[in-house]
């Protein structure tokens, strides 16, 4: 690998990295009140959450470059408290894709806070266990594979987002530049070889991650061999 590509794998590790650990913060309460609501709020919620799943990335990434732009509220804002430009930005790709990847991470963990029995929760009630105690000590055991999944896919989504960085992050080598970027200047500058180094990199790197997450998701555990 040349520096330059180096550079870029380095930056995208970062982004997925940084992504995955915003998304598993905000994306867990957010999961745990979907599981735990019904009505017209948490429908528009679930509906807003999932729409990057339907909506174009060069959609998404318009609206998000007009809200982080430096005439914007937000772009405003943001540069006056750190005199920096938002826009085509590492944190403008942070913002991205913490949106972007949001359904990959909520929707998993929603599907199985939705499975736990609420005679559990109601028993640890009875013992005196507050709402976090009922979540450490009875929701995340009996989910934890499904904070795994949910970690791998946001991680594995983050790495292979080309629309809405390009949009957002434009291709600003050590800055913004990240290996789907640099994959797509590869292509369009006709230099194939190198766009199969990095395009098979992306696919080894998919498939094993995702035979690695179902090969330990799909293994009996031991209450039940």
């Amino acid at each position: 690998m040349t520096a330059a590509e180096l550079d870029a794998v380095r930056l995208t590790l970062a982004l997925a990295g940084t992504t995955t650990l915003i998304l598993m913060l905000l994306g867990t309460p957010l999961a745990w009140w979907l599981s735990r609501r019904r009505g017209n709020l948490p429908a528009l919620v679930e509906a807003l959450v999932a729409m990057p799943l339907i909506l174009p990335p060069t959609v998404l990434g318009f609206y998000l470059l007009l809200m982080l732009a430096p005439d914007s509220a937000v772009g405003a804002l943001w540069q006056r408290l750190t005199g920096q430009q938002l826009a085509f930005s590492f944190s403008a790709l942070v913002i991205g894709s913490v949106i972007y990847s949001l359904p990959f991470v909520v929707q998993p963990l929603q599907a199985a806070f939705a499975r736990v029995p609420t005679t559990l929760l109601q028993a640890a009630a009875t013992l005196g266990a507050t709402p976090l105690d009922q979540f450490r000590s009875v929701v995340a055991p009996l989910c934890r594979r499904s904070f795994l999944v949910a970690a791998c896919l946001g991680f594995a989504h983050t790495v292979g987002e080309f629309g809405v960085i390009l949009m957002i992050g434009g291709n600003i080598p050590g800055e913004t530049r990240v290996v789907s970027v640099a994959l797509y200047d590869y292509v369009e500058s006709l230099q194939f070889a190198e766009a199969h180094r990095l395009a098979g990199g992306l696919v080894v790197f998919s498939l094993l991650l995702l035979f690695l997450l179902y090969r330990n998701n799909g293994r009996p555990r031991a209450d039940q061999q």
